[in-house]
């Protein structure tokens, strides 16, 4: 199904497709499972949160114009929202640790030509995900300082327009200072993202910690960071643009509902009723999130674990050693005396 030799652009984007094709239950069913068992866990944290501050948000959502909620109303909304959204951080990290695991393993079955159950995966899934997660914060942090310094920019903007007259600043000045320094940091941070970007399907391969997998992956795309970051920036794409005609309809769906609780012939919408609207239009969104983010997750990872397949047969001749795989699965890392399988 994959070839074992040196992969061109179109054996790459093949095998992809081919992985997805054969391997749909463990990959979309995998996927499945994960985000929409975050979503549950979601709705029903919702639901509860609900529950606890239902009074409040509709003393806040029932003011009048000029009037303003007291802080024993916005205090439980605030508390609420914080607590919804730090779980929903916790979740995202578990999933996302877990899917960018799922999708290697599966690959490394497929290379290889043999079944794996959906068992199996959820197993030696959970076995990695507190690495790949840990490579995955490690990969992020990458883009924090380009992001950080254009937030310094615009606070920067906001204190120098509050303290210009007793300072003389400019805000041009902070600006043009975030600015340049975003766009000095950035293309640094691009290069240093192609050179670690293998570094999540090095820790499933070969069993790495956070930092080896990223120093293997260093390793493994010198010389040909330019291919791995176009191939990488290629299926972003195309990932994206699929994710996004698979998620409108699920969004113009979810408008029906906000549209039919919200028009009210006799006046204004009671709260309960936009509850509900809202409620519909979140439950919609959400299954289209999840469709799309099984679609821009999976796919991408994909590509990504053939070009380190294809790096490890370049520059390690890894082609023989997966011709003569056979039998139990067995571990791609470094061997003794240095050698890799």
């Amino acid at each position: 199904m994959i070839p074992l030799a040196p992969l061109k652009l179109g054996d790459v984007l093949n095998g992809a497709f081919s992985t997805m094709g054969k391997y749909w239950k463990q990959l979309f069913g995998m996927g499945a499972a994960l985000y929409g068992g975050a979503a549950l866990l979601m709705a029903a944290a919702v639901a509860i949160a609900y529950s606890a501050v239902g009074d409040h948000l509709e003393r806040v959502v029932s003011l009048r114009d000029g009037e303003e909620a007291a802080s024993a109303d916005v205090v439980p909304l605030v508390i609420a929202v914080s607590v919804l959204a730090l779980l929903g951080i916790a979740l995202m990290a578990i999933v996302s640790g877990l899917m960018f695991a799922v999708v290697p393993l599966v690959l490394q079955e497929a290379v290889l030509g043999r079944a794996i159950t959906f068992a199996a995966v959820w197993q030696r899934a959970w076995a990695h995900a507190a690495r790949v997660i840990g490579t995955l914060v490690l990969m992020a942090l990458v883009a924090v300082v380009p992001m950080l310094l254009i937030m310094a920019a615009l606070f920067g903007v906001v204190i120098v327009a509050i303290t210009r007259d007793s300072t003389g600043g400019s805000p041009a000045m902070a600006t043009t200072i975030g600015v340049l320094g975003a766009l000095l940091t950035t293309p640094l941070a691009v290069w240093i993202w192609g050179k670690i970007c293998l570094a999540p399907a090095i820790v499933v391969f070969e069993g790495q910690s956070p930092v080896a997998a990223l120093r293997r992956s260093s390793q493994l795309v010198r010389g040909d960071w330019w291919r791995i970051f176009g191939i990488a920036l290629l299926v972003s794409v195309m990932a994206s643009t699929a994710g996004y005609f698979i998620q409108m309809p699920f969004s113009v769906l979810g408008m029906v509902p906000a549209m039919i609780g919200t028009s009210s012939p006799g006046g204004d919408p009671s709260p309960t009723a936009i509850v509900v609207a809202m409620i519909g239009y979140l439950v919609a969104m959400m299954i289209g999130q999840m469709a799309s983010q099984i679609i821009s997750t999976t796919f991408p990872q994909l590509v990504m674990g053939l070009l380190y397949v294809d790096r490890r047969i370049r520059t390690e001749d890894l082609g023989p050693v997966l011709a003569e795989a056979a039998g139990p699965p067995q571990d791609w890392g470094p061997q003794p005396g240095g050698a890799h399988r």
